[in-house]
């Protein structure tokens, strides 16, 4: 991958060399002199880079000088324009003196620059003497017209949105699937194991998670939970997320619990419910034992209850001490091969413009059978052919067919994907992949920030970064080497992805013979030195997993750091640091090392401790990313973090000490630029100013997603920031009291808008209908007695959920919501019938009523959607009518707890209820929601968790 910083280095020279300044008036020439030099360099790595990969000890040093030459030139020609950066910020005479002329110390720094440049022009002149004594060849001729922008095959509207994302196609084991599922079902009343053993890449997550989706599953198991072991695991952060999925929310006494007390809240739990739980990717024996050595947190409790395990190894299926049926997952055989690799070689969208379809499809079979009925094979492999429709090329996979048996004959497909991919970029995008813990499910907004801040992404004329670095993610779900999880409802675009353990083994493998990663794992026992495959390799990319008590071994030229779950860690120095990335960790003395990270990018820490931000983070003016979420700060947010001029995405959790810039700071800077906010401002430590957030919100014009979530009531005035913001996308606001109206005009680019308040009077659909793109409406409040939808509104939304409205009537208009394809109304307990409007629409595949209990089984609407395909998902926490459960409340004492009897949320509901006097509604005979109304209740009967679906990926 010296390659890629041949091209990230060009480009900031490129860059540089247009700029007009004076103060490198001194070192410019020397400066393009190097880029030219650079580019002579990027000539040879071809050759060099063919050479190494053929055993050459001389080529692979070449490679590691130029990529070293290359991020030595970057780091001096960066420091003289982070100079200039620094001079266009000064205020007043000195900086009038700055930015016109050179002050002494801007002198003495570029003399340091030049002598630096200098140095590495003799390194350079070194290296293409090693290069002509070896007789490498310089490929000039390819140095700049790689490809390097991937065209998005698929369209941006991808139709109906209420399928499944993470339900995954199912090629071949139609049969294993109704075997799993009746041995999970079958009569046998006490805990009982099923495993699935097979070898990596064979489908037994697939198939597990196929069975754990099913409608069927779900409702036959009361209580169901996934965790994936893996090879490195801790018994107790298993425990903790088993609860968390069985139990729903997140309780904030769970961190600080032991292995002891975790234990015995999962088997008090699951002693009364007939549960599932799934232990994905098992590979020790001992597992089992480790989770339960405590306490035996999976109780039998004679009901049917079951563990379905999958491994790679039969002692660990059969080590479990109860009864366990194992199934050895067979290969796929010929037909089911082909039937899976047609579908990624060959795709029905291709099929009718690809010619001499049966002479691929002869030499797909062939293939196909030599997979030996592997499904990440014929996927790979796959889509691999699927950008290669040449039939000489097909030939010649078959012809040089490895005679190996399946471990290398998996490597040779997929380094022959990866050398496939259309440019160096996208192979650098694919081994950064190696940098996450193996079965991490990554979301792709993280990944792409991830990306453009190591300049992974090239600048092209069509596309901004985000569109590009979108479309490399699309491309390696094409060839099948990243598994989609979902896809974004409002967008359509991959969400989160996961990529396979063999594959992450490969990349993690390649990453370090490359010296473009190095990945450490002390629960693992892996260390940098001993499993490089070359000592002499110099390393500028870090990733560990599961330190402790030590300073992270990063090399003083590291370039980003990469951690998850660290305990009491410290970071070392880092100058040159571009990306730090960390996770469920405590940091030591981060106030001091972070200021002075000048080169820094993007800098996320979630869910971690020992976190404060300094006064100088307003020097690193490359920073584009500021990441938060789920970490408590231990000081005020400095306002000097608005000065950063690249600052690009804001995100901030509730329990920050906050405020917003004063209308006298300049925001000019940001306002041009900023592009995400999100900021949950919670009630304690925050200095909310309602004035000073509407002047500082309403100047970042070119933002495309704004999230604001408030403890307390919104103010109404938020609702007038939108005047400017003609980019905005995503818009999620929660929450407001009462709003009497919306505004008259929403941006018109919105796809995705998310709104609560305690009550909207005025029907919001007139003015929601007009917009013209919007996919998703989420929308909470609405206190009137109709509503109703125009025969034109609405043109393109797929999904809407209205959570808590009072709508007796709500007419909809034939012609109205035609790509409608999922509907959801949560709390709206007023309403006694569905519209037949509903009957109308043409794309409704899928509705949830959840405690909508005044729509009887008997509604004549939900009948006949019944009767059209629609799939109805009717249910609420109490499992009858409100009317009678207030009637059993009668002759309850209001001091009595229902947190046994019911869970969760609508625990917490009714013990408010009780509390706060629902005898007196009753008596009233008020219906449900405006006798809350009257009282003045809060509208929402869940926590706010349930209104923020995305929250939990934050915090």
């Amino acid at each position: 991958m010296a390659e890629s910083a041949i091209s990230a280095v060009l480009g900031n020279v490129s860059t540089l060399a247009l700029q007009e300044t004076t103060l490198l008036c001194c070192a410019s020439s020397e400066v393009e002199f190097l880029k030219h030099e650079l580019k002579r360099l990027q000539g040879f790595l071809r050759d060099a880079d063919s050479k190494r990969r053929l055993g050459n000890p001389g080529a692979a040093v070449l490679v590691s000088q130029i990529r070293d030459a290359a991020y030595e030139a970057d780091n001096v020609i960066e420091a003289a324009e982070y100079m200039q950066k620094r001079n266009r910020l000064k205020k007043g005479f000195m900086g009038a003196i700055a930015r016109y002329g050179c002050l002494p110390s801007d002198l003495s720094t570029l003399h340091k620059v030049g002598v630096e440049i200098k140095r590495i022009r003799r390194n350079i002149s070194e290296i293409f003497e090693s290069a002509n004594s070896l007789k490498i060849v310089a490929d000039l001729a390819h140095t700049s017209i790689e490809k390097v922008d991937v065209d998005d095959e698929f369209p941006q509207d991808y139709g109906p949105i209420y399928q499944n994302f993470e339900d995954v196609v199912m090629v071949g084991f139609d049969d294993e699937y109704k075997k799993i599922v009746g041995k999970l079902f079958d009569k046998e009343d006490s805990l009982s194991v099923v495993s699935i053993v097979a070898m990596g890449g064979a489908g037994k997550t697939t198939l597990a998670r196929k069975v754990y989706t099913s409608s069927s599953v779900k409702q036959h198991f009361e209580a169901t939970s996934w965790v994936t072991v893996s090879q490195n695991f801790k018994g107790i952060d298993l425990l903790k997320d088993i609860v968390k999925q069985i139990m729903g929310g997140r309780d904030e006494s769970i961190a600080k619990m032991n292995e002891y007390e975790v234990g015995k809240k999962i088997h008090d739990f699951l002693l009364r419910k007939r549960y599932l739980v799934v232990l994905d990717d098992v590979w020790e024996t001992d597992t089992w034992d480790q989770i339960n050595k405590r306490v035996k947190a999976f109780p039998d409790a004679t009901n049917g209850s079951r563990v379905l395990l999958t491994t790679r190894k039969e002692d660990v299926a059969n080590h479990v001490q109860m009864p366990t049926y194992v199934h050895h997952l067979k290969k796929l055989d010929e037909e089911k091969s082909w039937v899976l690799f047609s579908s990624k070689a060959l795709p029905s969208y291709r099929r009718s413009v690809i010619r001499d379809l049966n002479e691929f499809e002869k030499l797909g079979r062939k293939i196909a059978k030599k997979c030996d009925g592997l499904p990440l094979a014929l996927a790979v492999l796959g889509g691999y052919l699927s950008k290669n429709l040449n039939a000489q090329i097909w030939s010649d996979i078959l012809s040089d067919w490895p005679s190996t048996k399946n471990g290398q004959m998996m490597r040779d497909i997929l380094a022959r994907s990866y050398k496939d991919l259309p440019n160096h970029y996208l192979r650098a995008c694919l081994l950064y992949l190696a940098a996450f813990p193996e079965d991490y499910v990554i979301y792709v907004r993280d990944l792409i920030q991830l990306w453009i801040a190591e300049s992974f992404i090239p600048h092209t004329p069509k596309h901004i970064l985000e569109e590009t670095a979108r479309n490399y993610v699309t491309e390696l779900a094409q060839r099948s080497l990243v598994q989609v999880v979902d896809r974004s409802r409002a967008h359509g675009w991959i969400e989160r992805i996961r990529i396979h353990d063999v594959l992450h083994d490969w990349c993690i493998e390649e990453a370090r013979q490359d010296g473009f990663l190095d990945a450490i794992n002390k629960t693992a026992g892996q260390t940098g030195a001993s499993s490089s495959s070359s000592d002499n390799l110099m390393y500028y990319r870090f990733s560990f997993q599961t330190l402790s008590g030590q300073i992270l071994p990063v090399a003083p030229n590291g370039r980003s750091l990469l951690g998850f779950e660290f305990e009491s860690v410290s970071l070392p120095k880092l100058r040159f640091l571009r990306v730090l990335c960390i996770e469920k960790s405590t940091l030591k003395d981060f106030f001091i090392v972070i200021g002075g990270c000048i080169h820094l990018r993007l800098l996320s820490l979630r869910n971690c401790e020992g976190v404060a931000l300094p006064s100088s983070i307003g020097k690193l003016l490359y920073l584009q990313t500021i990441d938060l979420m789920g970490t408590e700060l231990e000081s005020v947010l400095p306002n000097s973090l608005w000065d950063i001029p690249t600052l690009r995405h804001f995100y901030l959790p509730s329990w920050t000490k906050f405020s917003p810039p004063p209308p006298a700071r300049s925001v000019r800077l940001q306002s041009k630029r900023l592009q995400s906010f999100v900021l949950d401002i919670g009630s304690y430590g925050t200095d909310f100013r309602c004035h000073d957030m509407m002047i500082f919100l309403s100047q970042l014009n070119q933002l495309t997603t704004l999230s604001l979530t408030m403890d307390a009531n919104m103010p109404a005035e938020v609702l007038n920031i939108f005047a400017n913001m003609r980019h905005l996308v995503d818009i999620h606001l929660s929450r407001f009291g009462v709003l009497d109206k919306l505004p008259a005009e929403f941006p018109q680019s919105v796809r995705r808008l998310v709104l609560y308040a305690e009550a909207i009077k005025q029907d919001p659909m007139p003015i929601l209908e007009k917009l013209p793109c919007l996919v998703v409406l989420i929308l909470g409040g609405y206190d009137g007695q109709t509503m109703c939808c125009s025969s034109q509104g609405f043109p393109r939304l797929q999904e809407l959920v209205l959570s808590s409205f009072s709508t007796e009537e709500w007419r909809m208009e034939e012609g109205t919501m035609p790509k409608l394809s999922h509907l959801e109304l949560f709390g709206c307990m007023e309403m006694s019938k569905l519209p037949a409007g509903l009957l109308h629409l043409p794309s409704l595949g899928h509705l949830k009523l959840f405690y909508v209990d005044e729509i009887s089984e008997f509604d004549i609407t939900l009948k006949e959607l019944r009767r059209k395909g629609c799939e109805i998902e009717k249910s609420g926490a109490l499992e009858f009518s409100p009317r009678i459960h207030l009637s059993l409340l009668r002759i309850l004492p209001r001091t009595i707890t229902v947190a046994s009897t019911f869970s969760g949320a609508v625990a917490r509901t009714c013990t408010r209820w009780i509390r706060d006097g629902l005898g007196e509604c009753q008596g009233r005979r008020l219906p449900l929601p405006r006798a809350r109304r009257a009282q003045g209740w809060p509208m929402s009967p869940l926590p706010r968790r349930h209104h923020h679906p995305r929250r939990q990926r934050w915090c």
